[in-house]
């Protein structure tokens, strides 16, 4: 078990929803901390002690660990931040990072395996189709989904981008709820 959980974490070991854990948390029976952004985060020895003062069996195996990874790319820091905080609000617990520009992607994608790209292909730096044509044939990343985000492109642009193997093209201003709706089913976790 990790030594700081999240409220999605936690509530996998006590077996409850991420609301009640909140409960407990704002009610002041489980100590927290919250990040820079705002997530709450819990010492893995606080909630254990917690779960033996109210007699909550604690597992003595994990939970599978079913984190997915996501990587936002783009060069507009709002964007990423409004993307980013949407994502790890998300119920599912997602791990988020972002890259600004077309060489930390690549790094990124190639250290982080990201499970899924959202990708803002109109960068400076980015060629949107080389991207998505060299994750899809690549051995290690063919399995990578990709969202793509444009603010110019049209639905011609749109095919032929996901010829190049984007799963999923959006254009800008973002549909924020149906970005993440998208990546909970690209990611396999709902219909």
């Amino acid at each position: 078990m990790e030594d700081i959980l999240t409220v999605f974490k936690a509530s996998q070991i006590c077996n409850v929803s991420p609301k009640t854990i909140i409960n407990w948390i704002e009610s002041g029976h489980i100590p927290a901390y919250k990040t820079v952004g705002g997530h709450r985060r819990i010492k893995k020895d606080d909630l254990e002690a917690f779960m033996r003062k109210q007699g909550i069996p604690i597992p003595d195996t994990e939970p599978e660990d079913v984190k997915k990874r996501i990587l936002v790319v783009d060069d507009d820091p709002i964007i990423v931040e409004t993307i980013v905080q949407a994502l790890e609000e998300d119920a599912f617990d997602y791990e988020v990072i972002s890259a600004s520009d077309g060489f930390e992607a690549g790094l990124q994608v190639n250290h982080f395996k990201p499970h899924l790209l959202i990708l803002d292909i109109m960068m400076p730096d980015i060629k949107g189709y080389e991207v998505c044509r060299k994750i899809k044939t690549g051995e290690e990343t063919k399995d990578t989904k990709i969202i793509v985000l444009s603010a110019y492109l049209d639905e011609e642009k749109f095919a032929k981008m996901k010829e190049y193997g984007a799963d999923v093209c959006f254009s800008k201003p973002l549909p924020l709820a149906q970005l993440k709706g998208e990546a909970a089913r690209l990611l396999g976790l709902e219909e």
